[in-house]
């Protein structure tokens, strides 16, 4: 999304990278992965006037509208069409197109910005045959892309915890869900087994336990079992019944345990050792885990 102030409009306001005029934006937030960005864009103003683009090499815009009642007046070449946006409606453009179009009523984005690099990618991570590119579309209704986009938001809202491990995870499951969706790609038969080998796993798990703080990426873990990043998620899943971040966090969680039972650490040395962001993040991770603080988990088991 961009933004060019109306002739005789307000004065002219500072941009964001999508030349959207900041002070419109009561929300907008960013998130950086391997070849994919995440902004998180909201606004409640109703005069937002209208906005472009100019022709780019950036790669492709994936936009999920986190609510509803949003309508936009999208100018093509030779006419103008008009969509309403409910919950989980999708767009999708590509950044080589101008873009112009008119915005009414406020908005809640997560907009993704994809590389052609990250698409061709994740394309051969998937054995699909298909050609560059996706499918243009305006205001689909995606409820999976949706659930990935809200599985993101608390990422969004606490940066400083938001680890590699993670941002590579739900980055690879959206790309895929795109490539497979919008780019004519056919997703693997994921009814035939995929499990690690012995070596593979063990591997794995040893470099999550050695980057506890997640600061590892699922491309390294997988270059180490030589297997594709889509492939090793999946392998993984089946072997362990875990994601690999969701396998993280357990370590973090086990390693937190034998900290407070024999240990005199205070709870934020005890999260700066286990690799948790701080001493919030561990007690919110510690609680979702086993139900209890890690305060009063210690006091029960001493």
């Amino acid at each position: 999304m961009s933004a060019t102030p109306q002739a005789n409009g307000p004065a002219i306001q500072s941009l964001d990278s999508f030349g959207c005029m900041s002070g419109l934006l009561g929300k907008n937030q960013e998130l950086s992965g391997s070849g994919i960005r995440f902004f998180r864009k909201r606004s409640d103003s109703t005069a937002l006037g209208q906005v472009q683009t100019p022709a780019s090499d950036r790669g492709f815009l994936a936009g999920v509208s986190l609510s509803a009642g949003h309508r936009r007046r999208i100018f093509h070449a030779h006419h103008a069409s008009e969509h309403d946006f409910e919950m989980s409606s999708v767009y999708l453009r590509d950044f080589s197109d101008d873009y112009r179009a008119d915005l009414n009523g406020p908005f809640d984005f997560l907009l993704i910005e994809i590389s052609y690099a990250f698409i061709d990618r994740t394309r051969d991570d998937m054995r699909g045959a298909c050609s560059r590119g996706l499918e243009r579309v305006v205001a689909r209704v995606d409820n999976v892309l949706g659930h990935l986009a809200m599985a993101l938001l608390p990422a969004l809202d606490r940066p400083t915890e938001a680890e590699a491990l993670f941002v590579d995870q739900l980055g690879l499951a959206i790309g895929t869900h795109l490539v497979g969706s919008y780019g004519g790609s056919t997703l693997p038969n994921t009814r035939k087994s995929r499990r690690l080998s012995e070596l593979q796993e063990s591997r794995a798990k040893e470099l999550i336990r050695n980057h506890l703080d997640g600061s590892i990426s699922v491309s390294d873990i997988a270059d180490t079992c030589n297997m594709s990043r889509s492939y090793f998620i999946r392998a993984f899943c089946e072997t362990t019944g875990q994601t690999p971040y969701q396998w993280l966090l357990s370590q973090r969680v086990d390693s937190a345990r034998k900290l407070l039972t024999n240990s005199t650490l205070s709870l934020a040395d005890i999260a700066f050792a286990c690799g948790f962001a701080d001493q919030s993040h561990f007690t919110r991770v510690f609680t979702q885990t086993l139900g209890t603080p890690p305060g009063r988990w210690r006091r029960s088991h001493s």
